[in-house]
């Protein structure tokens, strides 16, 4: 699927199959996230992509075909793709262990070709070894979701008491890790999101309710996943002195101003910006500390979607899931809300995933993990 320029449709068209260069690997695709940030660069939120496009950063598939150079992965091994394309490994941040600021770094569906598509290209040293025990449609929303909520969890130091702002796709992962390293959990969503809530309360929250409201207690950090600038001096006024406020998305919407008090005794606020190899698992036996299960959801059509904002969607043969027994060339995802300016699921990741043709009004596939 084809965005041929911002707030516009995308277009299904067919291509030829990209041919790996030096350092790249060729990828069949057997799922692929959607994340905010695809919707952010779709509604021209994010400055210059490159155009045409196709979007998705969460990518995972099989290597077919390694160019010159490549040692590893080697055809035929299963491979993520997140966000981070590409680094020039020579600056000053790529060599002092922040590769994520590298000034000339590259980004999967945005400044490169991504995910929505039969064949992706990726840089091999981007790819990364997926653990075992995670199918295709589980290991998507880890590649972003995960990956960026991980970061943004480590950036909290020791914190005791988290405060989540906006409990989605990256929050109702960062959850259960939370939850695993013993620290306590408060969700804050919009006040009437009651099932947001719920979810978070089965996922170990003490305590769930409206984001631009005091939490039952001060937190010791919060993350804001949610792309709305007024609830970073919400966060603040929730944080003990000393506490953290964390705000982990790529776009978000202007601060306003607020009171110095808010951010006095040595409360702080930072940003998190992509990520970088030292947050990934080095090996593909690497298994991690706790079990995640993301919560997804998969949809198809047999026609081409009629616009970004309400659904994604991409052909593909890839071999799928052996969840879902056969594979097929319609491969889909379908989010709630109509417009860009509405909110993903709050109890969901939304991930791509070839699946069988299905007649028409068998349209909306839901499955809860």
């Amino acid at each position: 699927m084809l965005l041929e320029e911002v707030q516009r449709p995308l277009r299904l068209v067919d291509r030829e199959a990209p041919q790996p260069g030096p350092g790249e690997v060729r990828i069949a695709v057997a799922a692929c996230g959607l994340c905010r940030t695809d919707l952010h660069v779709a509604d021209g939120e994010l400055p210059e992509p490159k155009l045409p496009l196709v979007l998705g950063h969460q990518i995972v598939g099989t290597v077919e075909e390694a160019g010159p150079g490549v040692e590893l992965p080697v055809p035929g091994d299963r491979v993520g793709v997140p966000w981070l394309a590409w680094t020039c490994g020579r600056c000053e941040y790529c060599t002092t262990g922040r590769e994520n600021l590298c000034r000339r770094a590259l980004f999967t569906g945005y400044t490169v070709d991504g995910g929505y598509a039969e064949r992706a290209l990726a840089h091999a040293e981007a790819c990364l070894p997926l653990p075992d025990g995670y199918p295709d449609l589980e290991a998507a929303p880890l590649l972003c979701a995960g990956l960026i909520g991980y970061r943004a969890l480590r950036f909290t130091g020791d914190a005791s008491r988290v405060g989540l702002y906006g409990f989605g796709a990256a929050a109702h992962i960062v959850a259960q890790v939370a939850r695993h390293q013993g620290r306590r959990v408060f969700a804050f969503t919009r006040r009437e999101d009651e099932a947001a809530q719920r979810f978070a309360r089965q996922l170990g929250a003490e305590w769930a309710g409206d984001a631009l409201q005091p939490g039952p207690e001060p937190l010791d950090a919060a993350i804001i996943f949610a792309a709305a600038g007024e609830l970073v001096p919400a966060a603040l006024a929730a944080v003990a002195p000393g506490g953290t406020v964390v705000c982990a998305g790529i776009h978000m919407s202007d601060i306003p101003r607020f009171p110095y008090s808010l951010l006095w005794e040595e409360r702080s606020v930072r940003s998190i910006a992509n990520l970088t190899r030292v947050d990934v698992p080095p090996t593909r036996r690497h298994r991690a500390p706790c079990r995640c299960t993301p919560r997804w959801r998969c949809t198809s059509w047999r026609r081409p979607v009629p616009r970004l904002p309400g659904c994604a969607a991409v052909p593909s043969a890839a071999p799928p899931s052996s969840r879902w027994g056969r594979s097929g060339p319609d491969l889909a995802v379908r989010r709630k809300a109509e417009g860009l300016q509405e909110p993903l699921d709050g109890s969901e990741a939304v991930v791509v995933q070839t699946l069988a043709r299905r007649p028409v009004d068998a349209e909306i596939e839901r499955i809860h993990i």
